[in-house]
């Protein structure tokens, strides 16, 4: 089976959909499926093209045995959302461009969204390669867009929603990275065949046992302090804001200490409220490459995993959980629906933390931090849960199943 993965995202970026695109990659060539990726030159999260790329409407690559094609992308020059839309179109253009000229023909194509748009990519090139498609919902767009406030313009909420029903009927398959996302799916779209592909981690790598270095010295950290990290997008979604106020009513304690590692639109916000509330137990650090991410990890004692309060997010696993669980750290949960039932009810290694309930998020913060015994408890919980519902190997083993059954071909 020859198959096609096309997205936006991919390494050496860093990123839930980078990592978790290539690990997928990665096992199913191991199975036998001959994967190539079709992607961006590689730009995320400094939206600046990476060394080595610049200055190219085409590269290819190979990374650990999978072929990469890379094509050029806009780079916005502001946070509009014509600037975002230039950035996605300009890749859905290039995108087709590239997949036409310079990828052989394929079985199966896998599209993963958002961006929405590229699915017009996808299906010109499923057209031209006369290939299926089996599109990957990580994020319900453009019903998120909306409900964010996003996108406010009903012409092209109109143009977003008749493409994502034009790609779900045009798909043999629509895999949704949440139950929630399926469940969504099946009741606006009872005649789609949807299959959970959730993600998970590798169990191997990120593995308490195996990490050297010290991060916690390195970086001006004592052995007393109590680490709480947030490590991920700094965006709207997240609602970090939470963070900074449990820390503004946590000043006198002078061993818990907040790390938020990463980027996105809402840092600079965040980094001025750090200085005018003077939060001098907060700490801002740049997004990381994968290599450095289980010192980082294995350096905090707590992760904190906030989202908004809104509906929407009942269906959402942020997929920072599972590397935080697998290196048994214990996790404050500030996400209800499916994450709370999955990580607080039924692998009991999570403390569920009302979204956006600052008082709330305080209580189990000093919680924590004055029982090293639960943590440690809570740790070995996660570990042993991920490595039991949500290893990477086994997802794709399941999924490689699936393939066969809707492309035909093993």
């Amino acid at each position: 089976m020859k198959l096609l993965i096309l997205t936006q995202y991919f390494p050496p970026e860093v990123g839930a959909p980078q990592n978790r695109l290539f690990e997928l990659a990665v096992r199913l060539k191991k199975s036998g499926v001959d994967v190539s990726v079709l992607t961006a030159m590689p730009n995320y999260p400094q939206m600046k093209i990476y060394d080595g790329y610049q200055d190219k409407d085409y590269l290819y690559e190979e990374i650990e045995g999978i072929p990469v094609h890379r094509a050029s992308i806009y780079l916005p020059k502001s946070k509009s959302i014509v600037e975002r839309l230039k950035n996605y179109f300009s890749f859905v253009y290039s995108s087709a461009r590239v997949g036409n000229s310079k990828v052989g023909e394929v079985d199966a194509i896998l599209c993963e969204s958002p961006p929405l748009f590229l699915g017009y990519s996808a299906l010109y090139l499923k057209r031209k390669k006369k290939a299926k498609l089996i599109f990957n919902v990580s994020d319900l767009w453009p019903e998120s867009a909306e409900k964010l406030g996003v996108v406010t313009n009903r012409w092209m909420l109109k143009l977003a929603y008749n493409l994502e029903a034009k790609l779900y009927r045009k798909s043999v398959l629509v895999t949704g990275q949440t139950q929630g996302i399926c469940k969504n799916i099946n009741q606006r779209f009872p005649d789609i065949k949807t299959y959970w592909l959730p993600n998970g981690v590798d169990v191997s790598y990120y593995d308490p046992s195996m990490v050297t270095g010290d991060w916690r010295k390195e970086n001006g950290f004592n052995e007393g302090d109590v680490l709480f990290l947030y490590a991920g997008i700094i965006g709207l979604a997240q609602g970090l804001e939470i963070i900074l106020s449990a820390a503004g009513k946590l000043k006198d304690h002078s061993s818990i200490k907040f790390i938020l590692l990463g980027s996105g639109p809402e840092k600079e916000k965040l980094q001025s409220i750090k200085q005018e509330k003077q939060l001098t137990n907060v700490y801002f650090f740049d997004a990381v490459s994968k290599t450095e991410m289980p010192s980082i990890v294995q350096a905090s004692d707590v992760s904190i995993i906030p989202l908004r309060k809104l509906e929407l997010f009942l269906g959402a696993i942020p997929s920072k959980i599972f590397e935080n669980l697998s290196m048994e750290k214990p996790v404050i949960l500030a996400v209800d629906g499916e994450a709370r039932e999955l990580f607080v009810n039924q692998g009991k290694c999570a403390l569920y933390s009302e979204p956006e309930n600052v008082e709330e998020l305080v209580k189990h913060v000093l919680l924590l931090a004055n029982d090293p015994a639960l943590r440690k408890q809570l740790g070995e919980r996660g570990r042993e849960y991920v490595e039991q519902s949500f290893n990477r190997n086994t997802i794709a083993q399941n999924f490689y199943k699936e393939l066969i059954k809707h492309v035909g071909k093993n």
